[in-house]
């Protein structure tokens, strides 16, 4: 049971990764769409856009603290510190694929 609850801890940062940005993407790709409104991207689609972005970051950061804290910290100091440094990956990683969208978008 334990070497399973290691493993989430390892793969938990990556997960909300894929799942943020498949979230946010498909969102974008959502108000671009004919059946939603028109092309160009309203001021309140965008704003959802960037809430959308500030809550899959906001999600990173607090799992980053999560496994900081000594309730939920990995007992190994090795896998901890994997686990520290693929949470910090993962935040970063959301920051940085976020960017064009909030930055960017636009339908074409």
């Amino acid at each position: 049971m334990a070497d399973m609850i290691s493993v989430l801890r390892l793969s938990l940062p990556l997960g909300l990764w894929l799942a943020s940005f498949s979230a946010v993407y498909g969102l974008h790709g959502l108000l671009c769409s004919s059946r939603w409104a028109a092309p160009p991207i309203a001021l309140s689609e965008r704003a959802l856009l960037i809430g959308a972005t500030l809550a899959a970051i906001a999600l990173q950061a607090l799992c980053l603290l999560i496994l900081r804290s000594p309730r939920w910290r990995e007992p190994d100091p090795r896998l901890r510190n994997i686990g520290l440094a693929l949470a910090t990956v993962a935040l970063l990683a959301t920051a940085w694929t976020m960017l064009p969208v909030v930055a960017f978008s636009s339908c074409l």
